[in-house]
């Protein structure tokens, strides 16, 4: 019968003893990546340590699917470093370069404007409405590092749900037909 025949004959073999097993084992590697995620956080300080770039606003320093290493410390943020920002009412946080530093002289908070390398005007329009300058909060960390392309992966499976499903789904089926 083929392949798909031998996968058909070793799902119906299956025991409920070895599908607990490997649904185990599965929750056991779910668990591991949640674990190395939170560690993340607490050693770089970032919210998400790991970053994907989503659009070409930053080339040619970042091109659009690599990933970048963030961390996030108690340092002033200066002009000319590469922060990752959430705004207010966005879901989806942006990769750009501080162009100015601005200190509130009544409170001596720092706030920051940022610009895409490849963009014409700053970030004003991508602020929320009466927004002109971005506070500590809305900042997630700060670029120290990045792989190149790394990211398309993720980018890949965002727009085209259908590859992600497959690979879910053929994930799923090898853990059920292993035999260890």
């Amino acid at each position: 019968m083929g392949w798909i025949g031998d996968t058909v004959d070793s799902i119906k073999s299956i025991q409920v003893r070895q599908l607990l097993t490997q649904g185990v084992s599965l929750g056991m590697i779910v668990t591991s990546a949640l674990i190395i995620w939170k560690a993340l956080m607490c050693f770089t300080g970032s919210e998400s340590p790991v970053v994907v770039v989503l659009s070409g606003s930053m080339e040619p320093g970042f091109k659009r699917g690599d990933i970048l290493f963030l961390h996030m410390s108690n340092d002033p943020i200066r002009t000319g470093e590469i922060v990752v920002f959430n705004v207010d009412g966005r879901e989806i946080p942006i990769v750009h370069r501080v162009i100015k530093v601005h200190e509130r002289q009544e409170t001596g908070e720092v706030e920051v404007l940022t610009k895409g390398d490849n963009n014409y005007g700053d970030d004003r329009l991508l602020y929320a409405q009466g927004q002109l300058w971005l506070q500590r909060h809305h900042i997630m960390g700060r670029a120290v590092g990045f792989l190149p392309y790394v990211g398309w992966v993720t980018i890949i499976m965002t727009e085209k749900p259908i590859i992600k499903y497959i690979l879910i789904g053929a994930l799923g089926l090898l853990v059920i037909t292993s035999k260890d």
